[in-house]
């Protein structure tokens, strides 16, 4: 099990990421938001678990990416959804944000 001290502080980190806070007592609990974080425009929640499937498929792709010099970003589409979900890791967000 993890220690609540440990996904208290991970969602603490979040919170700063976007420069949002992390809520106190959040989930069903708050009064606030049911979001882990207070933000004005996002709704953020948070997992910490000891491994996400998906995080394997993003070191694969991190690898391929490396032999290439490039950023790696996995989209997640669903069959019968519109758009695709994008996972980009936190140090390099601001690669496919920055103008030239």
């Amino acid at each position: 099990m993890t220690a609540r001290r440990t996904w208290k502080q991970r969602e603490s980190d979040v919170a700063n990421f976007f420069h949002g806070k992390r809520t106190p007592l959040s989930g069903g609990n708050s009064k606030i938001t049911r979001s882990d974080v207070i933000h004005d425009e996002l709704f953020i929640e948070c997992k910490l678990k000891k491994k996400h499937s998906v995080v394997s498929l993003w070191d694969e792709t991190k690898e391929l990416a490396k032999k290439e010099g490039k950023t790696p970003v996995v989209a997640l589409c669903e069959k019968e959804r519109p758009g695709f979900w994008v996972m980009v890791h936190s140090n390099d967000l601001y690669k496919l944000t920055k103008k030239d």
